[in-house]
């Protein structure tokens, strides 16, 4: 396979005209950035295609002590409406208290990856192009982190109901160094409709908060404080990533 492309369909072509330079003195200011256009037009356009219509999605959920949970689509099919009630009262139960929690759209790719789940199939291809030279240059260039050697990757959809709790990443031991979601919100996301990665102060205060847009590289040194704020019901299905870690071990 090459660098760039599965079959005659590019999918992760990094853009050429990145300036490299500015954006890892930018991100030495303050350990994150947003890279936006960060692929070409054509490769964010077909990876889109990939998550929008061609990925089985499954739910990802945590709450309190129970959790994470990772529920194949297959298997998401078949829970019955009071397994569903379940799950919603104890992310409920789990947010109105102190504990932490999330509920996402997911397709774990690196363990499909792992246990051959679809060989050669487009998420396959993606997972081994983000692990592939150009773009881990691309990372240890902006980031500085020369000992990056790998990443893993999962696909996500944040839609009515979604959010992940403030957290901060803070897994050293299994070599984590960087978060990273790749953005293809193909759509003018409203602010009203949640779903930005924010950050924040010891205070609870917003540092800084990244709007879901279309081809746009959030990336960051863990760990940090933070969270993917609450997506609410009038919000369309269309807040896709890509997320993961790069890590040096």
């Amino acid at each position: 396979m090459s660098n760039s492309s599965t079959g005659e369909i590019r999918i992760f072509d990094v853009n050429p005209a990145l300036d490299r330079a500015a954006l890892a003195e930018q991100f030495s200011r303050n350990r994150r950035i947003q890279i936006r256009d960060v692929l070409t037009d054509e490769s964010a356009r077909n990876l889109h295609g990939i998550l929008a219509r061609e990925t089985p999605w499954g739910l990802a959920w945590h709450a309190a002590e129970d959790g994470p949970h990772n529920i194949r689509r297959e298997d998401l099919a078949t829970l019955s409406q009071d397994e569903r009630v379940a799950i919603a009262r104890k992310l409920d139960t789990a947010m109105r208290g102190t504990d932490y929690g999330f509920t996402y759209a997911q397709y774990p790719m690196l363990d499909a990856y792992l246990k051959k789940w679809s060989p050669g199939s487009p998420q396959d291809a993606v997972l081994e192009l983000i692990n592939d030279q150009p773009f881990l240059d691309l990372i240890r260039e902006v980031s500085g982190i020369a000992e990056l050697v790998k990443a893993d990757a999962q696909a996500t959809l944040y839609g009515p109901g979604h959010f992940l709790a403030q957290h901060d990443d803070s897994h050293v031991a299994e070599g984590w160094r960087l978060a990273y979601v790749l953005n293809l919100c193909n759509t003018d996301w409203r602010p009203e409709w949640g779903g930005y990665l924010n950050f924040y102060r010891e205070d609870g205060d917003i540092e800084q908060g990244f709007r879901p847009r279309f081809n746009a590289l959030n990336l960051f040194a863990v760990p940090q404080r933070h969270a993917v704020s609450y997506v609410p019901p009038f919000a369309p299905p269309e807040r896709l990533a890509i997320t993961g870690w790069f890590r040096d071990r």
